[in-house]
């Protein structure tokens, strides 16, 4: 079962501050083609920045980008793991919490951010390899029985 640390090592987890302008923020995202931002204030995590959020609170709202701060539109309540867990337990949280974006902490501190589409890929992969092997056993003639058909 493949660890959610597997997932995040070498990643780049790219962050925006919560004084940061949405319009900023968003160029971010755009150039870095990402949905999600973790926002940290010195070293802190403090929230999550999502299409969402731009969605529901800046464009709905009618709120001016250019002005308004990430911090006054972010997700505070986050939905978290730690990075010793597996994967399938992490798809299960987001399916559960109705989240595409899940913070990945190492002790409290931010290790990296995972999609719902890098958990899917995952869940993929594994359940391929699971149905190669079952295909395997399934095909599978022993040594011995496979000679004396030959005879």
């Amino acid at each position: 079962m493949t660890s959610i640390h597997a997932i995040v090592t070498g990643q780049q987890t790219v962050t925006v501050g919560p004084q940061l302008s949405v319009l900023e923020a968003t160029r971010v995202m755009a150039h870095m083609q990402i949905g999600a931002v973790p926002v940290v204030d010195q070293d802190q995590l403090v929230g999550i920045f999502t299409e969402r959020d731009v969605l529901a609170r800046v464009v709905a709202s009618e709120r001016d980008p250019g002005v308004t701060p990430v911090a006054a539109v972010m997700s505070t309540e986050l939905i978290t793991a730690e990075i010793t867990e597996a994967y399938d337990v992490c798809l299960h949280r987001m399916q559960q919490a109705h989240v595409r974006h899940l913070i990945v902490l190492d002790r409290g501190r931010l290790a990296g951010i995972l999609s719902l589409r890098d958990l899917l890929a995952v869940d993929l992969s594994e359940k391929d390899e699971a149905i190669t092997l079952l295909n395997a056993y399934v095909h599978y003639v022993p040594a011995d029985l496979h000679s004396k058909s030959s005879h």
